[in-house]
């Protein structure tokens, strides 16, 4: 009876325009990040923009756990929401723990593995993009929105090996010399990976949300 009265009453919408709108500071602060990775002067302006984007999306992310709170009939499972903030929220939160790292190390020069890193940062990005507007009609497009998990959970997959292999090069450059640009560099793709596992997490939130409403 209480599933059927749920359905009867209007929802409150503008969650999926705040999904959106977060996703969009996935993109800016993923693109910011590719740009950094290429080194250079232009490294410090780019980490700025990471923090305003992470600043953008933590406003956003604060909109829609107040909207949780105060909405009557939400268009899923409230914990589902929050959850799906969260690991979005994560994303962009670890792409400001990465600027932060290579703004302490004053780094301008990154190794080619990284950059593909970051390749893959805004790969993710932009499929996560893809995928938040079709949450306003999960039924309709449930197989898109596996398929956009799928795509995100490869990419989290090679980062994962790029991850490895740039600690071997690494090693093998410095294993008889500079122990610290061992440590700085591992921390950066330590950094990296992070981030591409928080996007793996957004795709399982997605997933999970799919599941409930088959």
């Amino acid at each position: 009876m209480l599933g059927w009265f749920r359905a009867l009453m209007p929802k409150e919408d503008r969650f999926f325009d705040l999904f959106e709108r977060h996703s969009q500071t996935l993109v800016g602060g993923a693109e910011a990040l590719r740009q950094l990775l290429q080194g250079g002067d232009a490294v410090p302006q780019h980490c700025r923009t990471i923090v305003d984007r992470e600043h953008e999306a933590d406003d956003i992310a604060r909109e829609v756990l107040l909207a949780v709170r105060r909405t009557f009939i939400t268009p899923f499972d409230r914990g589902d929401i929050k959850d799906l903030i969260q690991s979005m929220d994560d994303a962009i939160d670890q792409m400001h723990q990465t600027a932060k790292t290579i703004t302490l190390f004053q780094l301008r020069s990154f190794d080619p593995p990284m950059q593909e890193m970051g390749e893959i940062i805004v790969e993710a990005a932009h499929l996560t993009v893809a995928a938040m507007p079709l949450l306003r009609s999960i039924g309709t497009h449930a197989g898109a929105l596996n398929t956009y998990a799928e795509k995100i959970t490869e990419l989290e997959g090679r980062a994962d090996d790029l991850h490895d292999e740039g600690l071997r090069a690494l090693y093998a450059a410095h294993r008889d010399g500079n122990a610290m640009a061992y440590i700085i560099g591992s921390e950066v793709y330590g950094r990296l990976e992070r981030v591409a596992d928080r996007f793996e997490d957004v795709a399982n939130e997605v997933n999970s949300i799919v599941i409930e409403h088959m």
